[in-house]
């Protein structure tokens, strides 16, 4: 895998990156999209089955990706794979899909990145369930403290929904949480990650410099990169 300097802002969850000086991105490749990974300056993958995109047709030939491509060394985690209560096939169908690309994490011993949204029990359910060993990343949240560091509490990462993180109403959320826990992201939004380093380094009164070297601890952690 690709891999950050110290220097670099670190995008975790990015959806048609681009090499940009300075900027380090994960790109989240889909199984029903026809892209595959490539070797691009300050650019790693994840690759996995998104909910939305899943059906009982395709179930068996997506599945079948995933275990081609994620043993590629350009992917660097599994994902972003979950659950979805508002859009989606039936949650049998997501749960079952979910489990095998916990098992394709597992044995690869790469960390999994996760769409949720409104099935945190399911989700908190699975993890009891499945006790992974690799770890867990939610991407998007934007949820309540209380929600958060229940997640953080079963080891797992947070990665917030670029709008929200932005605006004033989520310091508070950001003040309540462990640094060593939460990663940014523009989610493909055009958003640049810079602007949110900005403004989240100043909710924890740090540097941005001082916060580029926690997220940077991170992701060492998170995608158990030697030091």
């Amino acid at each position: 895998m690709n891999l950050p300097s110290a220097d670099d802002f670190i995008d975790i969850h990015n959806h048609g990156a681009k090499s940009i000086n300075g900027v380090f991105s994960v790109e989240v490749l889909m199984a029903h999209e026809e892209r595959e990974p490539e070797d691009l300056p300050g650019i790693t993958y994840t690759f996995g089955i998104h909910p939305w995109y899943l059906d009982e047709n395709n179930h068996n030939h997506l599945i079948s990706k995933v275990i081609k491509t994620a043993g590629n060394e350009l992917v660097a985690g599994i994902g972003e794979a979950g659950f979805d209560r508002i859009k989606g096939p039936s949650t049998e169908l997501q749960r079952k899909t979910f489990e095998e690309q916990v098992c394709i994490s597992e044995e690869l011993k790469k960390p999994l990145v996760i769409h949720c949204v409104r099935a945190w029990d399911e989700l908190l359910r699975e993890h009891k369930k499945l006790k992974p060993k690799m770890p867990w990343l939610v991407h998007g949240f934007r949820g309540k403290p209380d929600l958060a560091l229940q997640l953080i509490a079963k080891g797992m990462y947070l990665s917030f929904w670029f709008d929200f993180i932005l605006r004033p109403e989520s310091t508070v959320l950001i003040k309540s949480l462990p640094a060593d826990k939460i990663f940014l992201e523009s989610d493909g939004s055009g958003v640049d990650i810079r602007d949110i380093y900005n403004k989240v380094s100043a909710d924890l009164n740090l540097s941005v410099d001082e916060f580029k070297t926690i997220i940077f601890s991170n992701f060492k952690q998170f995608f158990k990169v030697n030091p």
